[in-house]
């Protein structure tokens, strides 16, 4: 009898440390209570949790609403939204603060977050978020935020460690910049009226593992002004592989 019970235990363990990572996406909803007739405020966080991998899931989780949490809190104190009710909370307690100091001058705000599992391999894990916020002022503010994983650890995996040799996959990846946005070869890179800082090609803040390619995805205000919009480049992965170390 012990001896099944001491099977069954053994079991257990190797089976729990063999659920495979997962996610499920989460939706976190607030409103503002203060009357209103039209373009009401509120914001809406959908973001993907992970499951089943313990400290690894805890990792992902804790990174991943880091990341939200500087899109979306106005607080002066940061500490205090420590989960996503509580960040939803602090978006529309801030609102309702703004707008008894200036009622005329308050209206609309909104807060959209919608993340989801972009790529997932056995080396790589690509959350994309999309958000979108409106504060008050001419337009509201939209982009893209790539995080990248270790699936095994759970811990992040910055820019500057996707890559064999940094330096020549953007001499590569420039070549290809300029000539899908039809810059010479030999102007400078900002000739056509682009922002890139230093007037040098840069890598984005955002790089995308998707189905299709490596994508680099450069938010407005980061290479280019509101108006002339996001810039993008993807690679085919057999374009790319020799410059990357996770595939």
């Amino acid at each position: 009898m012990k001896h099944c019970t001491f099977l069954v235990f053994l079991f257990l363990i190797f089976t729990s440390c063999n659920k495979e990572l997962s996610f499920e996406n989460e939706t976190f909803e607030e409103k503002s209570h203060l009357p209103c007739k039209n373009d009401c405020p509120k914001i809406t966080i959908d973001i993907p949790i992970a499951k089943n991998k313990g400290i690894v899931a805890d990792s992902i989780n804790k990174k991943v609403f880091s990341v939200v949490k500087e899109i979306v809190y106005f607080g002066e104190d940061p500490a205090k939204a420590n989960d996503y009710n509580t960040l939803s909370k602090s978006f529309i307690d801030s609102y309702e603060e703004m707008h008894k100091k200036f009622p005329t001058e308050t209206f609309g705000w909104e807060g959209k977050i919608v993340g989801n599992v972009e790529f997932h391999s056995e080396t790589i894990l690509n959350i994309k978020i999309d958000h979108y916020t409106f504060t008050g002022g001419a337009h509201g503010y939209q982009g893209f935020r790539s995080l990248l994983f270790d699936p095994k650890t759970g811990k992040t995996i910055f820019t500057d460690q996707l890559f064999i040799n940094k330096k020549e996959f953007l001499a590569f990846a420039e070549k290809k910049f300029r000539a899908k946005y039809k810059i010479p070869s030999k102007a400078n890179i900002n000739a056509t009226g682009l922002m890139f800082e230093n007037d040098k090609f840069q890598l984005p803040q955002n790089i995308f593992y998707t189905e299709e390619g490596l994508l680099l995805y450069y938010n407005s205000y980061e290479a280019a002004s509101y108006a002339d919009g996001p810039k993008e480049v993807l690679f085919p992965y057999e374009e790319v592989n020799q410059y990357l170390k996770y595939q």
